[in-house]
């Protein structure tokens, strides 16, 4: 396998994680009034399902100590 002959100095290892970009990135864009209504009304979709999903969901979900009625099989009353 191929070795260097030559070491590399720890401080030159140590200095290439701190090295800064002298280039900025260019500023990014603002978003539009129609991006911004966007992305309120997708999230005001998903609060307002998960919130009716949880109503929906709640009686099925409560324990009912006493049933309103049996259900009684007409089939098991000849045996």
């Amino acid at each position: 396998m191929f070795r260097r002959r030559e070491p590399v100095p720890i401080a030159f290892i140590a200095e290439a994680d701190t090295f800064r970009s002298n280039v900025t990135p260019p500023p990014r864009e603002r978003a539009s009034a129609g991006q911004i209504a966007g992305r309120w009304l997708t999230g005001l979709t998903l609060a307002a399902g998960l919130v009716g999903a949880l109503i929906l969901g709640m009686p099925a979900l409560s324990q009912d100590p006493s049933p309103a009625h049996t259900q009684h099989s007409e089939a098991s009353d000849g045996r």
